[in-house]
Parts: C-alpha cells; structure tokens; sequence
C-alpha cells in the first residue's frame, strides 16, 4: 500500500533534515555519478517510452518534453552538480533577538518534511526534483506522466543507487507509476506536506480540489509580450522570436504579442515575417489583419496556452490597454515589455500581476536554473510565496527557537512588569 512507502519516505526525510551540507552534497554527486554509470539504461527506456507516444500519437510539444537523449542527460546531470554547489538553505539564522537578557529567540529554517511531486511526461525533471529535494532535507514522492513511466523507473533506479552508497536513505526518493496512486496519494495529509502538481490548468485544479495537503503549483502559461511605442524595433524582434520559438512547449514562451497602434505599421510585418520563416502559426485581431494577412483570432485565442508554433497578436490604443489585457486573459506566469521609455517599462513592471515581469529581455528567462537555483520543482503563479521558480528557498520553511533560564512570562505581566529588551543581535 502507498502508505507504507509514504512511512518510509517521512522516517527518511527525517535522518535527511539533520544531515550536514556535507553529506546532502556528497549525495548529490554520488547521484551523478550513478545515473552517468546507467546513462544507456536510461536512454533505452526513454527510446522506447517515445516509440510508444509517438504510436499512441503523442502531440509534438509533449513529445520533445518527453525525449531525453545523451546531451539531455548529460545537461541535466550537469543542473543537478549545480545544485550540489548552491549554499545550504537548512540551518540558516533568520532572525536572532533578544527579548531580555538571557532569553534569545532565533529563527532558523528547516525542510518541510515530505514533497508529492505529480509531473508531466517530462524525465528530466525527475533529476531536477530529486537534487532540489535533497539539498532541503526532503522527501520526496514523485509521479511522472504515463507516457514517461519506462524512463521514470530506471532514473529514480539509478538515483535510489546512488543515494545506497551514501548517508542519505534512498527511500528517500520514491517514485509512483499508476493513475490511480494519484489519488491516494493526495489522501496522505499524515505523511505528505506538500503537493507540487506540474500540468494542465484542468489537472492542477483537479488536485487543489482533492486533497487537503497545500498545493503549490501554476496551471496555465499564457504569457505575453507588449511592444510599446517607443520599442527599438531591432531589438523587440529578437525579443519576440526568442519568447515564441527557442523553445515552444515551455511554459515561459508566449503566447500572445501586444502591439501599440503607432508602432503597428513598422514593427508588424517585419516581425510577422520573421515568425513565419520560423513556421510560426499567427492569429490576429482585425486591426493586425488590416496590416498583415493571417488567420482571424477568436476570444479563445487570448486565453488558450498553445505551447506550439501558433501566436495571437493584437494591436492595443496604449500602455493603460496593454495592461488591461494581460491582467484579463494573462495566467499570472511572465509578461515583458519591449519599450525605449523608462518610465513606460517602470509603470508596467509595477501594474502587471505575475510572478515575472520583464523588460527588454525574452520571456525564456523565467526558469529556476538561468535565475541561479540551479533548478526548479515548477513555477507558482499564486500569490503567497513562494512565486515565479520554485528552487531550494521555496522548499524550506522555518520554525522559531527560544532559549531562556528559567525565564517566566509572569516577569513581564502585571503593574510590574518587567519591560522587554527585543534587541536584535
């Protein structure tokens, strides 16, 4: 029964809490060298986890999610040495006060306990999940898509390998291969702290309505990018094909182009161009289409997460228009501007409700390892942190310890009370 390994995960992750940066590193590279050693292994699983999709007629965004060859392999090791070189989150001192003398309060960060991590058919962020786990001093439970189950086994195989040679239990990874232990898995509140659920806007929904453990998670990517009007026109298309094509499937790339009115007339065909060299499907509202031919986008369009070579472009009267529409149809994920002006890109960047807001720059940006976490377990688009990639901070929480000598709260209570000293050391 899933309880039984969720018992194991829970009394491993709590030998893990306690373990020193040293042996959580150590860990962490023996990990590496393990899935380096079963890197043929792991290929030939995924090999076949792909023939299987691509029978079962998988879409192509899931399916260049789904493959992991030897250059993907090896960069994902790479992230998860990475991760053994960041600084320890467990342990540190958040705030160390006196609150009179001899009675000194501190607040130190600690792991949560136990992660269920339910994923897409994506293998690499097995690796991901498992160093970022690791390095807090938590369990974790995790659940890859069906069309990855071949790949998921044999790196969790290789991971829990690796973790047998060191201080680290290997039951402190764990991994799930059927649909149905999904749903028992959201019933363990007992075991598991935390539900990271990474898919559609309909599964995460699914989760948030289905258990009672706090779910972190965002469900759809519906990013933008405004060109305003003082946009350099050069440098916003280098931004605009970069957001759409350097890698669709993502969840950063966007998926609709806001384009100020004064700007319409140049910057439209010459990007549009650029984007159908690059086969890029392109829907625009009637004032686009005025400019340049392409099919007609319906109020579905500003709403959906295509994560594919299709594009929604509308043109907007303002900054004030642009804003409106993101905050409307938006997911909360990232939105850029493209704009000259500073004190446009200052008002965007202030009024725009995501986790990332951009400036001049590709909305690619938004991910765990080019922010220095060196990966991620997702991307929160909720409002109470953590928000945006969610790397080794977001994993860890903190508790409050006080220290006295034989202090009493009757002291300080009373006409003659004694007053506290709250002096921050």
């Amino acid at each position: 029964m899933l309880i039984e390994t969720a018992q194991k995960t829970r009394s491993a992750a709590r030998k893990l809490a306690v373990l020193s940066a040293e042996a959580k590193n150590q860990a962490i590279e023996a990990i590496a060298r393990s899935l380096e050693v079963a890197a043929p292994e792991i290929v030939a699983a995924n090999r076949e986890d792909c023939r299987q999709a691509e029978a079962d007629g998988i879409a192509k965004p899931l399916y260049n999610r789904l493959k992991m060859d030897e250059t993907k392999l090896k960069g994902a090791i790479a992230g998860l040495r990475d991760v053994g070189k960041l600084p320890d989150p467990v342990g540190a001192t958040q705030i160390r006060r006196e609150l009179d003398e001899g009675l000194i309060l501190r607040r130190v960060s600690c792991p949560l306990g136990v992660l269920g991590v339910v994923f897409e058919a994506r293998p690499d962020a097995v690796i991901q999940i498992s160093a970022l786990a690791i390095k807090s001093g938590n369990g974790v439970i995790l659940k890859g898509g069906k069309e990855a189950t071949n790949s998921c086994r044999e790196l969790v195989k290789a991971i829990r390998a690796g973790l047998a040679q060191t201080a680290v239990n290997p039951d402190a990874v764990q991994l799930l291969t059927t649909r149905e232990e999904i749903i028992e898995l959201l019933r363990l509140d007992e075991y598991v702290d935390l539900i990271i659920p990474r898919g559609s806007n309909s599964f995460v929904r699914f989760v948030q309505d289905n258990t009672r453990i706090p779910v972190l998670g965002h469900a759809d990517g519906i990013c933008h990018l405004y060109v305003d009007k003082s946009a350099d026109i050069e440098k916003a298309v280098k931004v605009a094909i970069d957001s759409k094509i350097q890698y669709p499937a993502a969840c950063n790339a966007i998926e609709t182009l806001l384009i100020h009115e004064e700007i319409a007339a140049k910057f439209l065909p010459i990007v549009a161009a650029k984007f159908q060299e690059k086969g890029v499907e392109l829907r625009g509202d009637e004032k686009t289409r005025e400019i340049v031919s392409m099919k007609e986008a319906t109020a579905e369009d500003w709403e959906t997460e295509y994560t594919d070579l299709i594009l929604s472009i509308k043109i907007v009267e303002s900054l004030s228009a642009a804003i409106a529409h993101i905050n409307t149809h938006g997911s909360g994920h990232t939105d850029a501007i493209a704009t000259e002006d500073p004190e446009a890109a200052q008002t965007f960047m202030d009024l725009v409700d995501a986790a990332g807001v951009f400036h001049n720059c590709s909305t690619r940006f938004a991910d765990g390892f080019r922010y220095g976490f060196g990966a991620e377990v997702g991307i929160s688009t909720q409002k109470m942190p953590p928000r945006g990639p969610v790397g080794l901070e977001g994993l860890v929480t903190y508790k409050y310890q006080l220290v006295g000598d034989g202090h009493i709260v009757a002291t300080y209570a009373g006409k003659d009370a004694k007053p506290f000293t709250h002096r921050d050391l």
